[in-house]
């Protein structure tokens, strides 16, 4: 799965690398959070790309009663297609979740450790993800949830799970509605190349969402 991440920007760097004309102020977040909101990616007007902000946990736009039901931060992409809660999504919806890196928990003995992941040249991550606009009493509420996948060599060593990272060049594809081959999207979904990722230890502190600031991404001994 994908349960945190790291956002550090600023706007300016995401906007020239993922090409999008209108923004939301972004300050450097480094243990972003489920129900936390978030800016995103989507295709705007014509052939534009929008960012506007979203919260992290998909509210299905049939939705009735929302505090009723579980708003999941990940899907599938394997079953995303087909899954009632995520298919209209995945159809018609499709975003990008900008990031720098992400976390993931390893199986240690005494517990678990924590593992930030990131690319080499540290260039940010297009997270695949899935946009819903619920219409609620106070207005539209847009919500999302990042896409997993299997996970690559390097992750594996981590997790059984990898967010989906979409390749630079696949971004005009992976937001315009009128794709909708199936086999076509998901092979957009095959996990990152390993060897253009890094990973290694960092603290515990990351285990608390109300732990934030640039420390949490320094190296540390496994076990710390």
């Amino acid at each position: 799965m994908c349960g945190r991440y790291v956002m550090i920007g600023p706007e300016s760097r995401y906007r020239e690398h993922f090409g999008t004309l209108a923004g939301t102020t972004i300050a450097p977040r480094f243990n972003v959070a489920p129900s936390q909101l978030l800016p995103v990616v989507r295709r705007g007007e014509g052939d534009t790309r929008d960012m506007t902000s979203a919260y992290w946990g998909l509210i299905p736009s049939w939705v009735k009663e929302p505090k009723k039901l579980t708003h999941p931060i990940n899907a599938k992409a394997e079953t995303a297609a087909i899954k009632p809660m995520f298919r209209h999504a995945f159809r018609k919806s499709r975003i990008l979740v900008p990031a720098d890196a992400f976390y993931e928990w390893k199986v240690v003995t005494g517990g678990k450790q924590p593992y930030l992941i990131r690319t080499r040249d540290e260039s940010p991550l297009g997270f695949a993800g899935l946009m819903e606009y619920w219409h609620g009493p106070e207005g539209v509420v847009q919500t999302f949830a990042i896409l997993t996948t299997e996970p690559n060599v390097l992750m594996a060593e981590i997790h059984k799970r990898m967010p989906a990272i979409i390749q630079p060049e696949a971004y005009t594809a992976w937001l315009d509605p009128d794709v909708t081959d199936v086999e076509a999207l998901q092979s957009m979904l095959a996990p990152y190349p390993e060897r253009l990722m890094e990973a290694y230890p960092v603290s515990r502190k990351v285990n608390s969402p109300a732990n934030d600031g640039p420390d949490l991404i320094k190296r540390v001994e496994e076990g710390r």
